[in-house]
């Protein structure tokens, strides 16, 4: 397993989130990246924050999302996929995402599923002049997410299981 260092930034190009997380595979879902527990990550610059329990991501290769499973002691939050421009992968270690600011999440507790920071994609689409595209990608990205989290389609359901073993 080899390291990969994550940087996801907003469309004008600076830093929202960063951490490094360890390459344990990919599939017909794409490519699996973790971290058992006491794995960091960071916000626009903040304070490095530690996760507690282990941390798994998928990075589609063609795709308009990531998607992170969380572990009961690291969040309420089972499922929270951020819809984002199709990953990239800028070196063998380093993948860039673009973070389109429409997250889609499903709650351990209750199951249910949302969409959010619909505000902030508006904003956002303003502001930095999203092209047509991008929104039409973007809004289709989080209608399918919303409906596959929702249906427990994979990979939300049982794909992450085998990824989650190899953290713990």
């Amino acid at each position: 397993m080899s390291d990969v260092r994550v940087l996801y930034r907003k469309f004008d190009g600076r830093l929202h989130w960063q951490t490094t997380l360890r390459r344990l595979g990919e599939d017909e879902h794409g490519v699996w990246l973790g971290s058992p527990p006491g794995g960091t990550w960071r916000r626009d610059g903040g304070p490095w924050v530690t996760v507690h329990g282990p941390r798994l991501m998928v990075a589609p290769r063609d795709r308009w999302w990531t998607a992170r499973f969380n572990s009961e002691s690291d969040s309420r939050t089972a499922v929270y996929c951020d819809v984002t421009a199709i990953p990239e992968w800028t070196a063998a270690d380093e993948l860039t995402i673009v973070d389109l600011d429409l997250d889609v999440i499903r709650l351990r507790t209750t199951g249910e599923v949302s969409l959010l920071d619909e505000d902030e994609f508006l904003l956002h689409t303003a502001k930095y002049a999203y092209p047509e595209a991008v929104v039409a990608a973007a809004r289709s990205s989080a209608s399918w997410l919303l409906s596959a989290v929702a249906n427990f389609d994979e990979p939300f359901h049982t794909a992450p299981d085998h990824y989650l073993t190899l953290l713990e």
